[in-house]
């Protein structure tokens, strides 16, 4: 059976899971479906649901951090909205050099609409995109 049958996570490597938590609950407000081990790390992962299922992973890794691509996209309806709550919760959002950025740290997206991104504690990149 392909794989297209599946559902699929992004798995995220995070230096720090107390510090991954209090980002990715008390900052992204995503709400913990179950938690694990991690390797030899006790309660050293989450997984978060986002959309109605499980969606992201995140786990304590010596590999945190060590991509710079973008790992995992959202796809909302009211882009500014989104940003301004996430802004007023403490989230920063990134400015890259070759991109013309409004105030809030969104631009124009190749194809149509607008994406802004912002990094997580370990430096790990992710996107809010709206096709407005």
């Amino acid at each position: 059976m392909p794989l297209s049958a599946y559902q699929v996570r992004t798995s995220v490597a995070v230096s720090d899971i107390r510090e991954a938590v209090a980002f990715y609950e008390g900052k992204l407000g995503l709400r913990p479906l179950r938690s694990g081990p991690s390797a030899h790390v006790v309660d050293g992962s989450r997984v978060y649901g986002s959309g109605g299922g499980p969606a992201l992973n995140v786990y304590q890794s010596v590999t945190a951090g060590k991509t710079p691509a973008t790992l995992a996209t959202w796809y909302v309806d009211d882009i500014d909205r989104i940003v301004d709550e996430l802004t007023s919760s403490g989230v920063e959002f990134v400015r890259y050099e070759q991109f013309e950025h409004d105030g809030k740290g969104i631009t124009a997206r190749a194809g149509g609409g607008r994406i802004a991104w912002f990094q997580d504690p370990d430096g790990n990149t992710f996107a809010i995109e709206a096709d407005d």
